[in-house]
């Protein structure tokens, strides 16, 4: 199989949360229409990723739910076992231990770092926090490879020179500033305030276009 692009493997992850969070559960088949209609995509874009994952629907009955969401775990490796380290527990942070939380059983945070004395050797969802002097012996010993970054931007630099010294592998940012990572670590940023922005500065040229081609 080639290799498959960013985008495409961001829209497997959308196909999958939609197939088994928020089809009916007696729906076992769904055509590439409903999921193009769902996502916002054409028809025609969903049968490509679909054909290049090697799945392939039936005419007349569309694509199997079932087979199709186990198929795209098997191409995300969801049958691996991810441990994530968490890297900052305050308001952010503890939201995504708990929206994580039983949410994908091959998504597990096993550990969680901050700075803060008071934080320390407390639990977040179950999972204990480690203060930053430990972060070697805690990412090697747990076999930690992700980790989810939710530290102020002045530090973030450091923090993640830190973890991907002690092995971390893939980092998703929350820290508001862009980091610089080396070849083969996988670094997906989260600027939450910039999509905010995004969506506002369209949502009000909309308004300003309807009020503008009022009579």
């Amino acid at each position: 199989m080639a290799r498959i692009s960013d985008r495409a493997i961001g829209r497997l992850t959308r196909y999958r949360v939609l197939l088994t969070e928020h089809l009916p559960p007696e729906k076992r088949s769904v055509y590439s229409h409903e999921l193009a209609s769902m996502m916002g995509l054409t028809p025609s874009q969903v049968r490509r990723d679909l054909m290049h994952i090697g799945y392939y629907g039936i005419p007349r009955h569309g694509y199997e739910v079932e087979e199709l969401v186990k198929h795209i775990g098997e191409i995300l490796g969801s049958g691996a076992d991810h441990r994530i380290a968490l890297v900052g527990v305050g308001n952010l942070g503890r939201a995504l231990a708990a929206f994580l939380e039983g949410r994908r059983s091959s998504l597990r945070i096993v550990a969680a770092f901050d700075s803060d004395p008071l934080k320390v050797n407390r639990l977040v969802n179950g999972v204990r926090c480690y203060p930053m002097e430990d972060v070697d012996r805690v990412i090697a010993g747990d076999r930690i490879r992700l980790a989810i970054l939710c530290v102020p931007g002045g530090v973030a630099q450091l923090v993640a020179d830190r973890l991907i010294h002690a092995g971390i592998k893939g980092i998703l940012n929350f820290a508001p500033v862009p980091l610089r990572v080396p070849v083969g670590v996988c670094l997906e940023d989260m600027d939450v305030t910039s999509s905010l922005e995004k969506v506002a500065y369209f949502a009000t040229q909309g308004a300003l276009g309807e009020q503008e081609g009022q009579p």
